[in-house]
């Protein structure tokens, strides 16, 4: 899975060097930051449900045309699906911010994601709007620090821009 950290030593290993000073700073600034990205997980861990199911919502009522026949939505089996799809996005956003990097969006959810939605009518425009949701809804201190609600929102920009 791919980390700052195992980015680093892969860099280092494939120029058959030792890691930088600034290679070793980048590690650093990440171990740094690693309790604000495990208070943002714990947080996202503990409360995925209720923050789930709010993304889902503000989908849905920003773009309640997606509940007629022929979208995504029609029917209740496809509205948990899109439900389903906002909880794997949240838990591979959890993975992440234990990990200390992007690996997890990237290897099970980014590559190949518009692609497949384009080819299932799905509009990443929906997801997107989810995200952005949950992003801004973020309040310090009732749902977690500052510096986690800014790792937490961090990955919640880098799944939005992937998805635009």
């Amino acid at each position: 899975m791919k980390s700052v950290i195992t980015t680093t030593i892969s860099a280092a290993d494939a120029a058959g060097r030792f890691p930088s000073s600034s290679d070793l700073e980048a590690v650093q600034g990440n171990i740094n930051r690693a309790d604000a990205r495990l208070e943002a997980a714990d947080k996202l861990g503990s409360n995925h449900e209720a923050v789930v199911t709010e993304a889902g919502d503000a989908c849905f009522a920003k773009y309640p045309y997606l509940k007629n026949a022929g979208e995504a939505g029609e029917n209740q089996e496809k509205i948990a699906k899109c439900y389903r799809d906002i909880d794997h996005y949240m838990r591979l956003i959890n993975y992440s911010l234990v990990v200390g990097g992007t690996g997890p969006l990237d290897e099970w959810a980014i590559a190949g994601a518009r692609e497949v939605y384009k080819a299932l009518n799905l509009p990443s425009a929906a997801y997107v709007a989810s995200f952005v949701y949950s992003r801004d809804r973020i309040c310090v201190p009732r749902d977690m620090g500052a510096q986690a609600a800014g790792e937490y929102a961090g990955a919640l920009d880098y799944v939005i821009n992937s998805l635009c």
